[in-house]
């Protein structure tokens, strides 16, 4: 009687364990979001989530989120590597009132955020569309941000890291498109990203090194470039119609390349620093402050 009492315990044992409420819950390498999903379901593919906030934390780090369909997938807060990818579904993230995709991640962790349209227009404009806290890289492809009170982008790391921004639009933002303003040396690239209509296109300040390449900068209210003390080379971008073309100053180091600076109320101003033209880039408006040649260039350092 005493062995069947035992092996009754066991056998309750084991089933106990087997559908304990842990193993129901086990985080996914991939999940999936639906416009007409719901956050108390896995966010498998047949039974999907329906916010980005219900799924991030069913899924495993490293893992990816991604749409099923067209939907307002909500805020989030990234603390952990990710990919969040909706490339080629309407996928949009409402952001009244607040911030659209915080990245508050750990040291070492990786986030991609890919195929997304950020809007912050409400009662109260949104105030950051993507703000970027901590992480060591941060990539954003083929996104757009737009309708917030402070910048579409920002980059506010202290512990630096590395910033990738492809094929984006940033527009209609107040302070700026890209804001980078970090305690600590970040390395950003970004290449065939249109920032118009904001108050400056991009705007940085010291510790950045950032390369800006193929790029539309233009109709924005103060600067297409803002340089306040940071590293920036701009190669083969249109920086027009803007208040000023490149502005320099806070010490700051701006190079530029085959670019066509047009239609600014002032091309080129260096406040302060070194602003320095490899003499083929296109201006037609008046320039301000030294401008130092480099790599040959003739004393007029621009094709007029």
């Amino acid at each position: 009687m005493r062995r069947n009492t035992f092996s009754f315990a066991v056998i309750l044992g084991l089933l106990t364990l087997a559908f304990a409420p842990g193993s129901a819950h086990a985080q996914a390498t991939r999940t999936w979001i639906s416009g007409v999903g719901d956050d108390v379901n896995p966010c498998s593919r047949t039974a999907p989530c329906k916010t980005f906030a219900g799924a991030i934390s069913k899924t495993a780090a490293g893992g990816e989120i991604n749409c099923l369909d067209p939907g307002g997938f909500g805020t989030v807060t990234i603390t952990k590597s990710i990919t969040l990818d909706c490339q080629d579904i309407l996928a949009s993230i409402l952001a009244s009132g607040t911030n659209g995709i915080n990245v508050n991640a750990g040291a070492n962790d990786k986030v991609v955020i890919r195929g997304l349209s950020i809007n912050g227009a409400g009662t109260t404009l949104g105030l950051r569309g993507i703000n970027i806290l901590a992480g060591a890289s941060v990539t954003v492809e083929n996104v757009r941000v737009f309708g917030f009170s402070q910048q579409g982008i920002a980059d506010t790391r202290t512990a630096g890291g590395t910033l990738a921004i492809t094929d984006t639009v940033s527009r209609n933002n107040a302070i700026a498109g890209i804001g980078i303003a970090t305690g600590a040396t970040v390395k950003v690239v970004i290449d065939s990203v249109r920032l118009l209509n904001n108050g400056h296109g991009i705007a940085t300040g010291p510790n950045s090194f950032i390369m800006i390449k193929g790029s539309v900068l233009s109709n924005n209210t103060n600067a297409g470039i803002d340089n306040e003390g940071g590293n920036i080379v701009a190669s083969g971008n249109a920086i027009a119609n803007n208040a000023t073309g490149v502005l320099n100053t806070g010490g700051g180091i701006t190079r530029l390349a085959n670019n066509d600076v047009v239609f600014n109320t002032t091309s080129l101003n260096n406040s302060s620093g070194s602003l320095i033209s490899f003499g083929n880039n296109r201006t037609n408006t008046p320039t301000s402050g030294a401008i130092t040649p480099a790599g040959g260039a003739s004393p007029d350092l621009g094709q007029q």
